[in-house]
């Protein structure tokens, strides 16, 4: 009788240890099963293993076209010679051994392709943020940066970087999430023509309040500036910040292509590259900014800054060597003050 009441006991015991070991794998399954939908792809060029280094802040705006060679050796400076990190939704890692092999000096170059929004929680991916030294978002389309990385865990381990003295950049629709405010071409681009003639066209997809990066609250960022006569619906976006209420003044920064900007700490960027930089600043509400109406707005100031030239984005005023003029924006057409009436 002893003996059977200790064979039962036996038996419950390895029955309980069993129903744990089956709850265990259970979890373990489906811990892995989270965890594959979670799509990304990561490249490392140098040193896999984490360095950390003496990093000294700022911000890298590029215009987009061909990468300007000394915004990223800016950066790299900037890095202490630790981790680059390339961050996309699409493409390859083809800035990996540009940055190692060719502008050298840092210990690694690597590139996170966040493929959709379960990947921006992944462990491993905030794990390589959190340890970079530079981080860099590449261009592509950025209804994916938005639709994908806004309000997630790569939102603030980005914004963390920034806040402890890492240098941050992008270029092209890199550029366009660095701003407060950001066209999120949700819908699809848009070009000047279509953005005046009707502000509210839903092609005009402003987004707000991804990153928050230093010297960047009210601004909105637009790239390949004049190559693709993108003043029109830059003045667009300014005027549906202010009527929309966003702001009560906003700020654009439009980025020739081949071109950058490298901000120091103190707000003070300098001008990069071939091309020139052009910084808006608006005057009020505008006149006439409403669904299926061609846009009205007047008193737009520019400031143009060419290569080798600063501005000053805490009191927003350019060093010397800009150009300062006006836009006035009537019934969807822009005229300029500048001699000869162009915009750009």
């Amino acid at each position: 009788m002893l003996s059977d009441v200790r064979t039962r006991k036996v038996f419950v015991q390895v029955l309980i240890v069993l129903m744990m070991v089956v709850t265990m794998v259970g979890q373990a399954n489906s811990a892995s099963a989270a965890s594959s939908n979670a799509k990304y792809e990561y490249y490392v060029t140098g040193n896999p293993e984490n360095v950390v280094t003496r990093t000294g802040g700022g911000l890298l705006l590029m215009g987009g076209s061909t990468d300007v060679d000394a915004g990223f050796q800016w950066m790299i400076r900037k890095s202490g010679g630790g981790d680059f990190v390339v961050l996309r939704a699409t493409g390859t890692d083809a800035y990996d051994p540009w940055i190692f092999n060719d502008l050298r000096g840092v210990d690694s170059a690597a590139t996170i392709i966040i493929q959709n929004r379960a990947a921006a929680s992944d462990p491993f991916v905030l794990d390589k943020i959190r340890n970079a030294e530079a981080l860099f978002i590449a261009g592509g389309d950025q209804a994916h940066y938005v639709e994908d990385w806004k309000d997630t865990p790569v939102e603030d381990e980005i914004n963390q970087l920034a806040a402890r003295g890492v240098p941050v950049g992008g270029t092209s629709a890199g550029l366009a999430v660095l701003g407060q405010f950001i066209f999120s071409a949700v819908n699809g681009t848009v070009d000047s023509r279509t953005a005046l003639s009707n502000p509210y066209n839903s092609k005009v997809a402003l987004d707000r309040d991804f990153l928050s990066l230093p010297y960047m609250s009210a601004v909105i960022t637009d790239s390949h500036f004049s190559a693709r006569d993108r003043m029109g619906r830059l003045v667009t976006f300014l005027a549906r910040i202010v009527k929309d209420g966003w702001a009560a003044q906003a700020v654009g920064v439009g980025i020739d292509e081949r071109t950058a900007l490298t901000m120091e700490p103190n707000g003070v960027a300098t001008v990069v590259g071939e091309g020139s930089v052009y910084f808006l600043k608006t005057a009020g509400i505008p006149q006439v900014c409403q669904p299926k109406k061609e846009l009205t707005y007047q008193g737009i100031t520019v400031n143009r800054v060419g290569p080798g030239n600063t501005f000053d984005f805490d009191t927003w005023k350019a060093g010397k060597g800009s150009t300062t003029y006006t836009l006035n924006v009537n019934a969807g057409v822009i005229t300029s003050t500048q001699p000869g009436g162009s915009i750009y």
